[in-house]
């Protein structure tokens, strides 16, 4: 994708200059299905927890077992696990969250991307290969499932009870209103992790969206208190603690091993969510810094802004997403009063 396209991708739907956005439908609740372990009483808490916030339906809760609480599955284990999820889905449930820290991987993929688009052995044989594109890549389809055979998944972590409901509780606090809001990309002096900078939507104002546009030239963000959306490149992200998020904020950091829940090389993404943000993404194994394999800035402001949720924005901006875990409450959604 050539920088002035994914540029234009924004500008045409009027988001600096105030024309009218694209209207999205979004993912409903009812399509959406809660998978918790009943070996772990944390994830039976939190996804009991989940389905009254959002008002899902009991019928579309799924129940697995998972004992031991492995980081990673084998290729065979998945597959099990995944044929006991598709046979208590119904044709309608066109997403699934799973409620658990661990497992995140499925060897080298992303558990969320290997249910979504099936596990990939070839991008394990190469981890710093290439990735086979997703359909769903800036695509416009409102059901994933029905018009494109996949099933878009996520996962919401749930070492501590209170932290994963405070995540659902700002999920569900995004819809109420729409909020005066800046969305910050940090364009760092880390080269290795900045290859997406040149896809950070341009600075200005989104007026109908009430939502301020920056790019910064910095390493880190401080003290700021209005943020929706916080990108950057970097392998630890510092001052988390000095900032403000807002309910439905997404934030995520192109390094190598930020889906990495439980690892300690790096960063993980899960800081995000205890620093306040409602969603992110982070890769399981060392992707390189192929941009398509994390988020684009633009594609993901374009789909948020047009009222899609946490879930349709994110999976919606990752083209080569085999290694990328997506973490958080999938229906967050501050921008839904804008859909038709």
């Amino acid at each position: 994708m050539r920088i002035s396209y994914c540029l234009s991708l924004l500008l045409a739907a009027g988001a600096v200059h105030g024309a009218d956005l694209a209207i999205a439908r979004g993912l409903q609740p009812a399509q959406l299905a809660v998978v918790v372990n009943d070996a772990e009483p944390n994830s039976v808490e939190v996804g009991e927890y989940y389905r009254q916030a959002h008002a899902i339906p009991v019928a579309n809760i799924v129940h697995v077992n998972i004992p031991n609480r492995p980081r990673k599955l084998s290729a065979s284990q998945f597959a099990q696990l995944k044929e006991h999820i598709d046979a208590q889905l119904t044709p309608g449930i066109q997403a699934v969250l799973m409620v658990w820290s661990a497992p995140y991987a499925v060897e080298c993929n992303a558990i969320t991307s290997a249910y979504t688009l099936g596990y990939d052995a070839a991008q394990c044989a190469k981890t710093c290969g290439a990735g086979k594109a997703s359909t769903y890549f800036n695509s416009d389809a409102s059901q994933p499932f029905t018009q494109l055979g996949m099933r878009l998944s996520m996962l919401l972590p749930i070492d501590f009870v209170e932290e994963a409901k405070a995540v659902v509780d700002r999920g569900t606090a995004s819809g109420f209103s729409v909020p005066s809001a800046t969305a910050y990309y940090l364009n760092t002096s880390d080269g290795a992790r900045n290859s997406r900078a040149a896809f950070f939507p341009p600075a200005g104002v989104v007026r109908q969206r009430k939502l301020t546009i920056k790019n910064l030239k910095a390493n880190v963000l401080e003290g700021a208190q209005d943020i929706m959306v916080y990108q950057t490149g970097m392998a630890k992200v510092d001052k988390l603690e000095t900032l403000r998020f807002l309910p439905g904020a997404l934030a995520d950091h192109l390094t190598s091993f930020g889906g990495d829940l439980q690892g300690t090389a790096q960063m993980s993404s899960q800081r995000w969510l205890e620093a306040g943000a409602t969603a992110s993404y982070g890769t399981v194994s060392e992707p390189c810094n192929y941009w398509q394999k994390f988020p684009n800035s633009t594609v993901l402001l374009r789909r948020y802004l047009s009222g899609m949720t946490a879930l349709e924005a994110y999976w919606g901006s990752v083209s080569w997403p085999a290694q990328g875990l997506f973490i958080g409450d999938p229906l967050a959604a501050p921008y839904a009063t804008f859909r038709r």
